[in-house]
């Protein structure tokens, strides 16, 4: 469980863009590297990034570059981080590229923040259901069973079913609170490990509506880092490799990765692509293919994070509406399985009055 406590010791995105943009205005304001980075140790509340920024500054004085010493926290600045200041140190653009980088972890983070604010009403209402219905099955149903017990008839296999849940509930509601929590530290574990954040992100990525959302997500991110790292002088190559790392899916990760292996065995990055045309649409492949031509691929990557950005920002506000069939859809088989556990019996009770 190493990665569950590391957890919790990281730095966050909102911790980063500060620092970023903090770092930004002070080579803006032509204050020397090492005073900008002492000057934000101080200001610094996270405590691992406080340390990071410590080891950075004196990395510096002892003779490392920026992109070198940053390069050695690897859990805190990425790749794209480190590579695209690497880039600026030998154009000497760094103050353009610490400004990008500020602009695009808030726009980022911004991002982020409207997805899981969307996201709050279908998990609350998905959640207060399952806890609803778990009241009502452990004192509802156990208070109905002398009723249908007593009428000396056959119950509905349902019937059977949820009696026999209500009982389990009443008699073992603390041990299965305590069972709840246990299973829900370790799933949270699990899903935060390499397989299980692509098991989590297949099923996302599965779920009518909110699937769609999230691959032009992971499109609008791959195109933006790949045109920023291109344009910035960055092999072709490992370009596509930092842009994979990036863009926060593994599914997407491992499609990506496999994409630039072709390119290294020479196929055109335009065919690559269309191999994997169930994470990239047509669209796609026919603009990388116009920038293959034209020479311009960074230029076409870009107009395709201009499209996806605009689809993502119009489907972002919409998202309880996208996820709202899905609820509906659970809600509906929660309520109809619980009123035919009700119903029934009390038909077949009637039929045997009469």
């Amino acid at each position: 469980y190493n990665e569950f406590f590391l957890f919790w010791k990281r730095v966050k995105s909102k911790d980063l863009a500060i620092f970023t943009r903090q770092f930004s205005a002070m080579l803006g304001a032509k204050i020397s590297l090492t005073d900008s980075l002492n000057s934000l140790y101080y200001q610094t509340t996270n405590s691992v990034l406080k340390e990071a920024l410590y080891e950075i500054s004196q990395d510096i004085t002892s003779g490392l570059s920026l992109s070198q010493a940053l390069q050695k926290h690897g859990n805190i600045f990425f790749d794209f981080y480190v590579n695209l200041i690497q880039s600026a140190e030998v154009t000497g653009r760094l103050e353009e590229v610490m400004e990008y980088l500020a602009n695009y972890l808030e726009k980022e983070l911004l991002l982020s923040s409207k997805v899981k604010t969307a996201m709050i009403y279908p998990v609350f209402v998905i959640s207060l259901s399952l806890i609803v219905g778990g009241v009502l099955i452990g004192l509802v149903f156990p208070q109905i069973k002398p009723i249908f017990t007593e009428a000396n008839f056959e119950l509905p296999l349902i019937t059977k079913i949820f009696l026999n849940l209500g009982d389990f509930i009443n008699e073992w509601w603390g041990g299965i609170i305590i069972f709840l929590i246990v299973l829900l530290i370790i799933v949270l574990d699990y899903f935060r490990s390499k397989e299980g954040k692509a098991i989590l992100n297949q099923l996302v990525l599965s779920t009518p509506g909110l699937g769609n959302l999230f691959k032009k997500l992971y499109i609008a991110r791959f195109s933006e880092v790949s045109s920023v790292l291109i344009k910035g002088g960055i092999p072709i190559t490992q370009s596509l490799e930092i842009a994979g790392h990036t863009i926060g899916s593994e599914i997407y990760e491992e499609a990506i990765h496999e994409i630039v292996e072709r390119l290294r065995r020479g196929e055109p990055l335009s065919q690559a692509f269309q191999l994997y045309g169930k994470y990239f649409p047509t669209i796609v492949t026919q603009m990388i293919s116009v920038g293959e031509q034209t020479g311009k691929l960074e230029e076409m990557f870009q107009k395709i994070n201009s499209f996806y950005s605009r689809e993502v920002d119009n489907l972002v506000s919409n998202v309880s509406e996208l996820i709202q069939p899905v609820i509906m859809v659970f809600l509906g088989l929660m309520v109809g399985f619980m009123f035919a556990a009700l119903l029934l019996p009390i038909y077949n009770l009637i039929q045997v009055i009469r």
